[in-house]
């Protein structure tokens, strides 16, 4: 991609408006409250702290899989904070936390990575696919792309039914190469779907850089060939994310239709615990954006602003450290989900044949304990 973008040009320029020390552009300042930065940056850091927690459970066997956020942390909740009771959210693999921001207990979060029966999905997802109805998340598909094109077609449905409500659709860069990508622009602008589809650029495809993969531009510009509005954002400042969704949002729920987002980050740890980045990107890389961290960046911006000292920085720590503890605890003392679960919610009432092939496999003996 070539580096020569213009910053005026909102296809391709990068909107930023924290700069690397914590000051704001004052041309570009949305004005974003206290209460909501505070409670961005307490967001961010207990995703953090609950990410750090999940890879060492993985680490020691006691869940089986897991995809950290660290680094792309402003993205997924500056939507939390963006989107309203009504809105949907269609995920890809680091957004997740959403639905945390939107009020979804921790405890039940954490429960769907173990799969025990605290999960409000019986276990029958994959770790890292969380979702709830209580605050209208889907899960993502593991195979690329194929929440973009639902996204909008629930968009479609709430403009049918004239809710007022909204679509958020997720996708990394390389989704943007895939097919369902580019099904999904279109009916978004064809039918005017009020939906904001956001890309975060992380910069790999699990082991392919974008260069490999795409010889756009930019990510962004992909929305001009759909007539889609498109923004390329600094992904790792929470201030021009915020804003930046924002102002799509409202623009969709005015009746203006779709916008394209790119945020451009950064992906710190591994693509997933599977992955070992080690053998295909170098460590001076992920060094020069660790200086770009978007929570020390917020954490500058509030302190710039007299809104945070080491004290209360040090509380809401403590408080995310033990909130995460807490969680795991409580978890790991839920049983596991009983066999017969396997056999519900398939039928309104179970037919003869189910009930006797859960009847047979209760009269089993219990799998052994590795515990």
């Amino acid at each position: 991609m070539s580096a020569e973008l213009s910053e005026t040009d909102i296809d391709v320029g990068l909107y930023r408006v924290l700069g690397d020390d914590g000051r704001v552009d004052a041309t570009r300042d949305p004005g974003v409250p206290k209460d909501v930065l505070l409670r961005a940056y307490r967001e961010m850091r207990r995703l953090r702290v609950l990410d750090a927690r999940m890879i060492l459970l993985q680490r020691q066997g006691r869940v089986g899989f897991y995809g950290a956020c660290t680094g792309q942390e402003a993205t997924p909740i500056a939507t939390g904070l963006v989107a309203r009771e009504a809105d949907w959210v269609f995920p890809a693999l680091r957004e997740q936390s959403v639905m945390l921001v939107r009020g979804f207990p921790l405890t039940q979060f954490v429960a769907q990575v173990f799969g025990n029966s605290g999960d409000v999905l019986k276990g029958r997802q994959m770790p890292s696919h969380q979702s709830g109805r209580s605050v209208n998340q889907v899960t993502w598909s593991s195979n690329i792309g194929p929440q973009i094109p639902q996204a909008v077609g629930a968009a479609m449905a709430m403009k049918a039914k004239k809710t007022g409500a909204l679509a958020f659709g997720f996708m990394g860069d390389g989704a943007t190469s895939q097919p369902d990508f580019h099904t999904a622009m279109l009916f978004a602008k064809r039918f005017a779907a009020p939906c904001v589809l956001v890309c975060q650029n992380n910069h790999w495809s699990i082991s392919v850089p974008t260069a490999r993969q795409t010889a756009a531009r930019t990510i962004a510009v992909k929305g001009r060939a759909y007539g889609v509005p498109a923004v390329r954002v600094d992904g790792n400042d929470f201030l021009a994310v915020y804003k930046v969704l924002g102002d799509a949002a409202r623009r969709a729920r005015e009746g203006g239709g779709p916008t394209f987002v790119e945020c451009l980050t950064y992906r710190i740890g591994a693509h997933s615990t599977s992955d070992d980045p080690t053998r295909y990107r170098s460590d001076a890389e992920v060094e020069a954006w660790k200086k770009k961290d978007p929570i020390d960046r917020l954490r500058r911006h509030l302190s710039v602003m007299g809104y945070i000292d080491d004290a209360l920085e040090k509380a809401i720590d403590e408080e995310a450290t033990a909130e995460v503890a807490q969680a795991v605890k409580a978890v790991e003392e839920m049983p596991a989900l009983p066999r017969r679960s396997i056999f519900e919610d398939v039928y309104a009432e179970m037919p003869w044949n189910l009930r006797e092939q859960a009847e047979a496999l209760e009269k089993l003996p219990p799998a052994p304990s590795h515990g």
